[in-house]
Order: C-alpha cells, then structure tokens, then sequence
C-alpha cells in the first residue's frame, strides 16, 4: 500500500490537514496579531485541503475496491 502512488498522494493531504490544523489551534492559543490577521484564512484552507483529502480516502476506496 506504501507504494501505491494515490495513497501518498492522500496521505500527504492529510499531513497538510494537520499541519494547517495545528498552525490554527496554536495561533488560536498565542492569540494576538496573528490570530486575527490569519485565523479565517486558515480555517477555510484547512476546510478546503479537508474536502480534498475526503474526496481522495473515496477515490482510493473506490479504485481498492476495483470500481
């Protein structure tokens, strides 16, 4: 499955989901400048790389499944 290219591909999203998750959560904690300058611009980036990554983990599924 590692080497399945698709799955990397998702993976790597959701590694991207996480890291804009945690750049918000901790600008959110820290407060200040940068959580009001960016806190709206990274939850809709986080919301956006979300919808990717679900719609890859269907289209993995799909194709496993042999669709």
């Amino acid at each position: 499955m590692a080497s399945d290219p698709l799955f990397l591909v998702m993976a790597g999203v959701m590694i991207v989901v996480v890291l804009i998750l945690m750049t918000g959560i901790g600008g959110f904690a820290k407060g200040g400048e940068f959580n009001r300058k960016y806190a709206n611009k990274l939850m809709r980036w986080r919301i956006a790389a979300q919808f990717v990554a679900v719609l890859l983990i269907l289209l993995f599924v799909w194709v496993r499944r042999g669709g």
